[in-house]
């Protein structure tokens, strides 16, 4: 059997410094609260708790005061800062500067919004960390947008500008595009395409994997996607990769394995998300090739 795992797999640049920045904090074994899963990998964050990291939520910073506080890569709204300020709680700031850069950029859409009576509409998952941030630069009032039926929110007698999540799939932004467009044309009103703002937000770093993933998961005979539950960007590029090769599996560490997948004259490429560690990949190698005997 013939082990790969993909090499253009594992963190992005976002994830990598904060959990970097995170172990630099702790490095004198003090421990450190974060607001929020680091990462949105339960394996990593095991891992992580070990070294003295805590997570909490925004409940919890309402009431701590005096301490350190991380803020990760999906970044944080306004309010997040303020009270921090008023409870003595020291930032360490790890937020993505893609994700900051695309904050300023919504917070500016909002305030020309409110002179033109516009809507600020973001295609992403309600409730996501980044989302959350995202939403805050505009007093909550950005529309959140995933599916077509969500577009009923929308007033298309009113100005749009369209963002999208930083990890949100390129063709899934653009699908929603073409939708917004065709209502502004059904509704016939005031609105036209040419005062429809969208603006592709999609960090690069993420958007190039899909490429690279159809190329892998073209390749293999089986595919391991290696990913934590809740991550994104783990679901849009594992169903890239089954919508390329059938047989693509997800699971979360390789406890989730099930032997009857693999042949042994298959070839089998081990890949993942921008959230998954490249130590959880290699783990998912080391015993699929311990296991070769059984599976012959």
């Amino acid at each position: 059997m013939q082990i790969d795992i993909d090499p253009h797999s594992g963190y992005c640049f976002g994830v990598e410094f904060a959990i970097q920045m995170a172990e630099d904090e702790m490095s004198d074994g003090q421990e450190l609260y974060c607001l929020g899963d680091i990462v949105h990998n339960a394996m990593e964050v095991k891992r992580l708790y070990k070294k003295g990291l805590r997570t909490i939520d925004r409940d919890e910073l309402k009431e701590i005061k005096n301490c350190k506080v991380l803020i990760r890569a999906h970044g944080e709204p306004p309010e997040t800062y303020q009270i921090a300020l008023e409870n003595n709680i020291e930032l360490i700031d790890a937020s993505c500067p893609v994700v900051l850069k695309l904050q300023n950029r919504i917070k500016h859409s909002y305030d020309k919004s409110q002179e033109v009576d516009g809507q600020v509409v973001i295609y992403g998952k309600p409730g996501h960390a980044e989302v959350v941030g995202l939403t805050g630069q505009t007093n909550d009032e950005a529309i959140i947008v995933t599916t077509d039926e969500d577009l009923e929110k929308i007033d298309f007698n009113r100005p749009v500008t369209l963002y999208s999540q930083t990890t949100k799939s390129t063709k899934g932004f653009y699908h929603i595009k073409e939708q917004i467009e065709e209502r502004i044309k059904e509704t016939k009103g005031s609105l036209t395409v040419e005062d429809f703002n969208a603006n592709d937000s999609i960090c690069r770093q993420v958007s190039n994997r899909e490429p690279k993933m159809v190329e892998f998961s073209s390749s293999h005979d089986v595919v391991l996607f290696v990913s934590g539950k809740k991550s994104s960007n783990g679901r849009a590029l594992y169903n890239v990769c089954l919508e390329h090769n059938p047989r693509s599996y997800f699971i979360e560490n390789e406890n989730d394995i099930d032997l009857s997948w693999v042949n042994p004259a298959d070839k089998v490429g081990i890949c993942g998300a921008t959230s998954t560690p490249r130590w959880l990949m290699e783990n998912v190698a080391n015993f699929l090739s311990s296991q070769e005997e059984v599976v012959a």
